[in-house]
Order: C-alpha cells, then sequence, then structure tokens
C-alpha cells in the first residue's frame, strides 16, 4: 500500500451552520457551480481537490463518537490557495463584498498573503510567492 503521505488530498468537508449563505458565498467569491448538491451538501472542485459544504445538522453523524467544534471557538485551519498577484485578487474580493481579515502582508518567509472568512467561519488566505 502507498503511503497516505504520499497522496492528495481529494475532499475537504466543511461543516457550516447556514448552509444556503456558505452555499452563495462560494458561488459567488469563488466564481463557480457546485459539482454535486442536495438539501444538506454542495461540493466545489479547486482544480486538484474539492470543497464539500455539510450542513452542520449532518456532521454529528461522520463525527460519532467525536464532537463537532463549534464556530465560536475560534479558527481551527487555514486554507490557502496560490494566486500570481494578492493585491488584485484582494481588490476582486471586496468588489464580492468581502471583508479582508488580514492583508495583504509580507511574511517573513517570503509570500505576501491575505486572509478572509467564510460565513461558517472557516478562514481562507490567497498568497503570492514574492521573488
Amino acid at each position: 500500500m502507498k503511503s497516505l503521505g504520499s497522496m492528495n488530498v481529494d475532499v475537504i468537508t466543511l461543516f457550516v451552520e447556514d448552509f444556503q449563505k456558505a452555499k452563495a458565498f462560494y458561488q459567488e467569491v469563488f466564481g463557480f457551480q457546485a459539482v454535486y448538491e442536495d438539501e444538506v451538501s454542495s461540493v466545489f472542485n479547486f482544480g486538484n481537490m474539492s470543497v464539500n459544504l455539510l450542513d452542520i445538522s449532518e456532521s454529528h453523524e461522520l463525527m460519532k463518537p467525536g464532537t463537532v467544534g463549534t464556530r465560536e471557538s475560534g479558527f481551527r485551519f487555514l486554507l490557502t490557495i496560490r494566486v500570481d498577484d494578492v493585491d488584485a485578487v484582494c481588490d476582486e474580493l471586496k468588489k464580492r463584498g468581502v471583508t479582508l481579515l488580514n492583508g495583504p502582508i509580507n511574511r517573513p518567509w517570503g509570500v505576501r498573503t491575505a486572509s478572509f472568512i467564510d460565513p461558517a467561519g472557516h478562514a481562507w488566505e490567497i498568497a503570492e510567492q514574492l521573488a
């Protein structure tokens, strides 16, 4: 069997409290339609992986006997998209009504970043490699 570390992440499932609001955000901000959806789930393709928005009411069955965290418990991870021009993408995000959490900021490790949050509290970062 191949090592799990040598395989690509295929799907990330994000638990969302307001499914319709989250779905509309992803359609507007990222500019695409779901490749699959039903009453509680929408799947969007991001190049080499998919993001599944799942109504939090359905998450407990998936995570049993574990506990599903709430938005109020703070950020739990950061999803990053590499871009060619962070400032241009920030301008486009602002036109779409997205408020930046931070940035654009030149980071000490040679990357310019900006972050924003989706309606369910999931943090996204756009990142540009600096020369």
